[in-house]
């Protein structure tokens, strides 16, 4: 393990943030201002910048966010030698489900949106096992049975519950044209129709079966079959033709991806 720092000899704790949002990096930063003795040494926006950052600037912590364009936490995680391991508090939208599996194994997890309690909460707890010199043994089994164990994680999303009220509508994947981020909800884009539903992108992300949806763009997630024609553009992005007619444009991040899903 990384000898700890911000012992008793006063010296700081040095902490990676990593997401590909840039909402989400600002907020943890934000809430990390109030604790002095925490140093943030850098920000890393997917698992490949991420790895590097950690061989690099050997931090002792790092928020490490669970689904990212070109490599998950998991990811990440498998490829650190165990003795070089950080201490990691995820970062995740997964459902309480999900959660569960966390909890459970007493590591500890961050949700976003990120509250203010459940922070300090995370972080006192990181501090004591940086300092006491304890590894996360369980992280990689633990992120594994979240993301990709069947007898953890719940099955892919078929259909999404879209609640007006009382009232609810279940409305099928396959229907699904697009699903675009909009503030604290996704919209549901079905033809000309529209639904919104209490969400976030990346929490459907991770419930949508990879195989046939790919996030695209921060704002964007399509189902494969859907492209029918892509333009790529100079600045790294592509435009995707859907076969309704809509055009997105992926977003530069999310160009390794694009590649793989499409085959491009």
């Amino acid at each position: 393990m990384i000898p700890p720092h911000g012992a008793e000899d006063g010296t700081r704790l040095r902490a990676l943030v990593v997401d590909d949002e840039p909402p989400a990096r600002r907020g943890l930063c934000a809430l990390l201002v109030a604790h002095p003795d925490i140093e943030v040494i850098g920000e890393a926006t997917s698992g490949r910048t991420a790895l590097a950052a950690i061989e690099s600037l050997r931090p002792d912590l790092v928020f490490l966010d669970v689904q990212m364009p070109d490599g998950d936490g998991l990811d990440v995680l498998r490829r650190i030698p165990p003795e070089r391991a950080p201490a990691v508090i995820f970062t995740t939208a997964f459902d309480e489900y999900a959660l569960k599996a966390f909890d459970a194994h007493a590591v500890d997890y961050l949700l976003k949106p990120y509250d203010r309690e459940r922070f300090t909460l995370a972080l006192d707890r990181a501090r004591r096992r940086i300092r006491a010199g304890a590894v996360d043994a369980q992280l990689t089994s633990l992120l594994a049975r979240v993301v990709g164990g069947a007898d953890a994680a719940p099955p892919f999303l078929e259909r999404i519950t879209v609640r007006d009220g009382v009232r609810s509508t279940l409305v099928p994947v396959q229907n699904i044209e697009c699903f675009e981020a909009e503030e604290n909800y996704v919209r549901l884009w079905i033809g000309e129709r529209s639904l919104l539903t209490r969400d976030t992108l990346t929490g459907l992300a991770s419930r949508l079966d990879p195989r046939r949806f790919v996030r695209v763009h921060r704002s964007w997630i399509v189902p494969i079959a859907r492209v029918v024609r892509t333009e790529s553009m100079a600045s790294g992005e592509f435009v995707l033709t859907l076969n309704t007619g809509r055009r997105v444009v992926s977003g530069r991040t999310f160009r390794a991806a694009v590649q793989a899903a499409l085959g491009l």
